[in-house]
């Protein structure tokens, strides 16, 4: 892809609508259809675009692969610590209502968005870490299958 041009520009115009939508997704995810799922499925789609255009190695030159796992991490994090947080305000995981007890509904869209936000933000690193396992080359002197006994 390195001679197409258009491809590379369209790329580079279309990856930052892609994820503020993939934003849009994941904010608005608890009320209505969308959620952190679809979200960081979205997202991931727009990181993996970008792989496939400018290649697996330039991918991950913008996202190495410690953040990619320091992210899968934090996503998980923020969705446990949320409902961790409801039960040591003496309430029942993931009851979003002890994250604001003088006023049940703002916690409620404060918890769900953390949620989604966590869900999300897992789901996209492990996407673009699955995307990077699967396009990376083997190394021909590490193979433990010789070419001769493939045949």
């Amino acid at each position: 892809m390195h001679a197409q041009m258009l491809p590379r520009v369209v790329t580079k115009l279309l990856v930052p609508f892609i994820i503020v939508y993939a934003l849009y997704v994941i904010t608005h995810g608890e009320l209505g259809p969308g959620g952190g799922f679809q979200g960081g499925v979205i997202a991931a789609a727009a990181f993996i675009l970008y792989g496939v255009i400018f290649g697996r190695d330039e991918l991950l030159r913008r996202i190495p692969a410690p953040i990619t796992d320091a992210l899968m991490a934090i996503g998980v994090l923020l969705y446990a610590g949320t409902g961790l947080a409801n039960l040591l305000a003496g309430g029942r995981f993931l009851d979003y209502s002890q994250i604001n007890p003088h006023n049940p509904g703002d916690g409620e869209a404060m918890g769900m968005t953390l949620v989604e936000y966590g869900v999300g933000i897992t789901v996209c690193s492990v996407m673009i870490t699955l995307f990077t396992q699967i396009t990376e080359r083997s190394d021909p002197d590490l193979d433990p299958v010789p070419d001769a006994a493939r045949r």
